[in-house]
């Protein structure tokens, strides 16, 4: 990739009139911006759709849209809604914060509204549907199930839909046609609306850099209907779930609940359906930062009734056997992977990578400790090829990070960035100029360490639930000070696209 610059930024954090951000009038505004501020990247966190504790990294399908990205204003273009119609529901307080039970509540029902206008016979929407069977049938009724069965997860089904009789699927796909059919529709018009959003990003010079979870979640889609692509017992519940030890994001390690892949069972057809996922994903983005990247050569696997990750154990992954298979189906698309597990690197993802070619990450909030060789630190930089982050979603924003800094760490940080007794706000962008300085080819900053917001714009703390993914960017936040300062230093650091 060539040396360039990009801003963090979630698609549900941007500004609308409808309680979430999405692939709307604002998106079409912020590449807009990118291009005025001569960036190259936009990256977004992942886009499936939510469930329980609203992760984007805890989807219910590898495969399709979160249609609370649906662009409501779009359906009223396609007289499938009215303003007043949109406007006659509530959709939160705050325009800084998302409420998801409000959300929850009413995009669906506005949906189903424009859905009842829908023509079902619509070309467009006929061929979409053949041309996505091979994941959208099995969606489809999976969400109209949960529906059915009050959001459920599919582990307490009735066993026939459990273990997925032919008879009982058939019976089912009658009863709820109708809410199979609308499933549909939302995903018809997700990736309608996505489809034109990534065109016009690439016609303006603009390359998305999509996030790729690497594990799904148990109450999904893909595990229902791939059972044997997972460990699992046989009542569905998993041998052990996929977590990471103890390190510089949780003291106790984290469970992340997720079921561990079976990968001598995706071996059997070579990887078949990791090399769909990557297939159409490779369609919607130009550039997958493959998170846990490290997990391919080796697992973090949690007891499924442990409290935490302190007892987990390492397992071996299927290491260039999976990347050999990915690289057949990606085409042009540039994959950056997030080869960080834990508090040491783990033997043999450097030299994955190195057989790969793919970038790396580096995070300027691990690099400060005790070690002036940390690998974070961009002295410490021994090739071009890889990506720098001030931090990432999972982390403080950088003012709330330096502002909860003491004694020696704090003083390593203002001491390395040249930063002695300034303001912290000037702390802020002394981090962003030591990461766009860097050799690393790509740059990319959160918007909130560009508007110097502390804690109170953290948009996940890992092992928590309840307060994350919610931060939104208010309209004008970004003002012409802040946009004149960005510009001025992607240009001073020869990042202009």
């Amino acid at each position: 990739m060539a040396r360039g610059a990009g801003i963090l930024l979630a698609i549900t954090s941007l500004p609308s009139s409808y309680g979430i951000g999405t692939l709307g009038d604002a998106a079409f505004q912020f590449i807009d911006l990118l291009v005025d501020l001569k960036q190259r990247y936009w990256q977004v966190l992942p886009i499936g759709p939510t469930s329980f504790g609203d992760s984007p990294y805890q989807s219910y399908s590898a495969f399709a849209g979160n249609p609370y990205l649906i662009d409501l204003d779009d359906l009223v273009q396609e007289k499938l809604l009215s303003v007043e119609e949109i406007r006659s529901f509530h959709w939160g307080n705050d325009e800084a914060d998302i409420d998801y039970a409000m959300i929850y509540e009413n995009r669906f029902k506005v949906l189903k509204m424009a859905f009842a206008r829908f023509d079902i016979e619509n070309e467009a929407f006929v061929r979409f549907c053949e041309e996505n069977a091979g994941w959208l049938s099995d969606y489809a009724l999976y969400t109209a199930l949960k529906k059915h069965f009050g959001d459920e997860e599919w582990q307490k089904w009735d066993e026939p839909l459990r273990s997925r009789d032919p008879e009982a699927l058939k019976e089912y796909e009658t009863t709820l046609h109708a809410d199979i059919l609308f499933y549909e529709f939302c995903q018809f018009e997700f990736f309608k609306q996505w489809k034109k959003l990534k065109e016009y990003a690439n016609n303006r010079g603009i390359q998305l850099i999509g996030d790729l979870p690497f594990y799904v979640a148990l109450d999904s889609v893909d595990v229902w209907a791939n059972r044997e692509l997972f460990l699992l017992e046989e009542d569905g519940t998993p041998k052990g779930v996929a977590g990471s030890p103890p390190d510089a994001f949780s003291e106790n390690g984290q469970k992340w609940g997720s079921p561990v892949y079976n990968w001598s069972r995706m071996e059997e057809d070579g990887f078949a359906w990791w090399q769909a996922r990557m297939l159409e994903h490779a369609k919607l983005f130009d550039v997958i930062r493959l998170d846990h990247f490290a997990a391919i050569v080796k697992y973090y696997v949690v007891p499924n009734k442990a409290e935490d990750g302190r007892s987990g154990k390492w397992s071996r992954g299927p290491g260039k056997k999976l990347t050999d298979a990915i690289e057949k189906v990606i085409g042009d698309t540039h994959i950056i992977v997030e080869d960080i597990a834990g508090k040491s690197p783990i033997p043999g993802v450097k030299k994955l990578m190195a057989r790969t070619g793919w970038p790396g990450i580096k995070i300027l909030m691990f690099a400060f400790g005790d070690d002036t060789a940390n690998e974070h630190l961009p002295h410490n930089y021994t090739d071009c090829n890889l990506v720098v982050y001030a931090g990432t979603h999972d982390n403080e924003t950088t003012k709330g990070w330096l502002e909860n800094l003491q004694g020696h760490d704090l003083n390593f940080v203002r001491e390395y960035i040249n930063c002695y007794e300034q303001p912290v706000n000037d702390c802020v962008w002394a981090l962003i100029r030591t990461a766009l300085s860097s050799v690393a080819e790509l740059a990319i900053i959160p918007i909130q360490d560009y508007l110097c917001l502390g804690s109170e714009a953290r948009i996940n703390k890992p092992s928590t639930l309840g307060t994350n993914w919610k931060w939104r960017l208010r309209p004008g936040e970004l003002t012409d000070e802040v946009l004149e300062k960005m510009y001025d230093m992607t240009k001073l650091y020869g990042r202009l696209s």
